[in-house]
């Protein structure tokens, strides 16, 4: 079993920054997939960036050149560096890890990211 425990969120205002944290419990973190989705509200989750064990990172049309995924194996942890933050933007904000063989999934408790003047 792995605990993700999101941090980093809160209010904005639009064009500004947020870096968002997620902290395993557990090491052979290097062994998972890592993900940040997000939900708002009405909508349904979806996928905002990910990154694999390898490195290669994939984003959301809609966040392309704004937000940035990033990884820290030794400390267990997954970022997202989100720069230039809309309005839009704003919704809950979850880590999402899976296990590169076993495909062992989990999810955080979410982080919520509110972008607003």
């Amino acid at each position: 079993q792995v605990q993700l425990v999101e941090s980093g969120g809160g209010l904005v205002q639009p064009g500004g920054s947020l870096r968002l944290s997620c902290v395993a419990s557990r090491s052979s973190f290097s062994m998972y997939d890592l993900a940040w989705y997000r939900q708002a509200p009405g909508k349904q989750r979806e996928l905002v960036a990910r990154i694999i064990t390898g490195g290669r990172t994939d984003y959301a049309d809609s966040v392309k050149g704004r937000f940035t995924i990033s990884r820290d194996n030794a400390k267990n942890t997954l970022y997202l560096q989100m720069n230039s933050l809309k309005p839009e933007d704003t919704a809950v904000y979850y880590c999402y890890a899976v296990h590169t063989w076993s495909r062992s999934d989990y999810w955080g408790q979410g982080t919520q990211v509110t972008v607003s003047s």
